[in-house]
């Protein structure tokens, strides 16, 4: 029996390329001349997929050129690169790579809220830029007394809420319905939670059930001491909404890993200096990523040994 076919739209890490062509015959389509000739001649071949977002959408026109594909593994825990509903449709499984980067992002948000309330890349610039001798770095807000308001808790939501109890600060979660066993205070809506908390932490899944989730409404709920923490998919906040919030001053400040059109960043918000931005890097530690890389592996031998997915995911209803 050949090996099956894979296809792999965009480059992936050096582990995960060289652990794929041992076990499969591996289509690099980024490397290809033609990529639409040779997705021609080799997609009637190809049972399984590997990608990321960096492969763009995944859709019911890309179902429709690869006919005998099986299952699509994602880089990532989240999979709004792929229309989830249409695999389903035809019987393709879509798996993702939960579990071995909560923690991870759940350490990030919590540096991310600490660089944001207390400025800390600012007042890296301020040393840096020589200021220091001309005075001492402005007093910034802080975490002490405030009250976290998680918009979405599932695995990584409870990581950070575990972090954050540590602070000894006020928690309060919104998600599709209230969750058995958890202690935090729930309501019922996004802007209910924002008008009970101080600081918003966006940790949902992206898709068309969370888009622009967080609106002008949720901001302005939010207060103008509020301070916006999004770690979840740009697709998350209504970033207009939030350009305008920022600059009105409706809230006080934001810090945002994750954003619209990535990597593009509207001037308006690199330019304001109340808001941290990074470069989509929850999960962007070398072990982490290594890990994620393996499960992807892993849950295409797994399929192709007969031993089903490891990790299969199923069509999102929205926020947790």
């Amino acid at each position: 029996m050949t090996d099956p076919d894979i296809l792999m739209p965009a480059p992936m890490a050096d582990a995960v390329i060289a652990a794929l062509d041992a076990r499969f015959v591996l289509h690099r389509l980024w490397e290809q001349a033609d990529p639409a000739a040779c997705l021609a001649s080799v997609g009637p071949r190809i049972r399984g997929m590997a990608v990321s977002t960096l492969a763009g959408r995944v859709d019911a026109a890309s179902f429709d050129a690869l006919p005998a594909l099986e299952i699509v593994a994602n880089f990532g825990v989240g999979y709004d690169n792929i229309d989830a509903a249409a695999a389903a449709a035809r019987g393709i499984v879509v798996t993702n790579t939960p579990g071995v980067l909560d923690e991870e992002v759940a350490d990030l948000t919590i540096g991310l809220l600490l660089a944001t309330l207390r400025r800390i890349p600012q007042a890296d610039r301020y040393v840096r830029d020589g200021h220091w001798p001309d005075g001492s770095f402005p007093l910034s807000p802080t975490l002490r007394g405030r009250r976290i308001g998680l918009l979405g808790l599932g695995a990584i939501g409870k990581a950070v809420a575990r972090r954050l109890e540590g602070f000894g600060v006020a928690i309060a979660y919104h998600g599709r319905t209230r969750q058995a066993g958890v202690a935090y205070d729930y309501h019922d809506s996004p802007v209910a939670l924002a008008a009970a908390c101080d600081v918003l932490i966006a940790i949902v899944p992206g898709g068309a059930a969370t888009r622009h989730l967080v609106d002008a409404a949720v901001l302005a709920a939010l207060g103008a001491e509020g301070v916006f923490i999004n770690v979840a998919r740009g697709s998350v906040v209504d970033q207009a909404a939030l350009v305008a919030a920022l600059r009105d001053g409706t809230i006080g400040g934001a810090g945002l890993d994750v954003f619209e059109d990535e990597p593009h960043v509207p001037e308006e918000l690199r330019a304001m200096s109340q808001v941290v931005l990074l470069p989509h890097i929850g999960s962007a530690s070398r072990d982490t990523r290594a890990a994620m890389g393996q499960l992807v592996v892993d849950n295409l031998t797994s399929w192709f040994d007969g031993h089903g997915a490891v990790s299969p995911v199923s069509v999102p209803a929205g926020p947790r």
